[in-house]
């Protein structure tokens, strides 16, 4: 049963077998369930789910899509499925290692602290980092703040973060979120939209563990793009009231 404030991790899996395993336990370790979204992965994968799932029963959980329909399909199916089981947040994590679960309960801290609040992720990386990658995010960052009319997302890209999940359901019902990696991205936007205060909690980032990637750069870059196009058509319609927020904000 769901508590006042229920944390249950979403991990959306595509193809990761290798790191999935170590991902979950991280989440279990830190006090959390887990639901583990499989986005049509490969035979292997799924026996490695599948494994997982009935290993650490009932805390585990298992979603499947048949085909694989993007990271933002796969955390939609796995926030849905936690609505429906009483949880009220969900901590997102990346099934592929990149991200350090030994700050799950930070993350999971304040969101308790603050049950109304995004939590976001913002990287601390290390030599890993493709260059490509560290410096591309930053075309983003610009365009969310130009979007938001705001510094408060600090890193609109990380995929570990919690969700009060009853505010983004209102979101994801509200609009046509893109379904690939422009959710992460496209849904801070809207919750910041809808008046969601947002909290940075710094984090380190590796990349990855198996050296998998699923960022595909020609299509994704090409649906963020359209994404940010988008949102800056709907940012000109909200203006006025993002700006009457933020002058609120300096007086008080």
């Amino acid at each position: 049963m769901a508590t006042e404030t229920s944390i249950v991790t979403v991990i959306p899996v595509y193809n990761h077998p290798d790191t999935v395993g170590h991902m979950l336990r991280g989440a279990l370790d830190a006090g959390l369930d887990c639901i583990l979204v499989d986005d049509g992965s490969s035979p292997e994968c799924a026996r490695v789910l599948d494994v997982l799932a009935a290993d650490y029963a009932p805390r585990a959980m298992l979603v499947r899509l048949d085909v694989n329909q993007g990271k933002g399909s796969a955390m939609i199916a796995g926030m849905r499925h936690a609505a429906r089981k009483g949880y009220t947040h969900v901590l997102q994590i990346d099934a592929d290692g990149q991200h350090a679960i030994a700050d799950i309960p930070a993350f999971a801290s304040l969101a308790r602290q603050h049950p109304g609040s995004m939590i976001c992720g913002a990287p601390i990386y290390d030599d890993s980092v493709p260059k490509a990658r560290l410096y591309g995010r930053y075309v983003t960052h610009v365009w969310v703040w130009i979007n938001t009319l705001s510094l408060e997302i600090r890193d609109s890209m990380c995929g570990f973060r919690v969700y009060p999940l009853a505010a983004a359901l209102r979101v994801i019902d509200s609009a046509e979120i893109g379904k690939r990696m422009e959710f992460d991205i496209e849904i801070l936007v809207r919750m910041f939209w809808q008046g969601v205060p947002f909290i940075t909690q710094r984090t380190p980032v590796t990349y990855p563990l198996d050296g998998l990637s699923h960022f595909k750069a020609w299509r994704d870059n090409l649906l963020i793009s359209g994404m940010h196009a988008r949102m800056f058509g709907g940012m000109l319609l909200r203006s006025p009231v993002l700006v009457a927020r933020k002058m609120r904000g300096w007086v008080t």
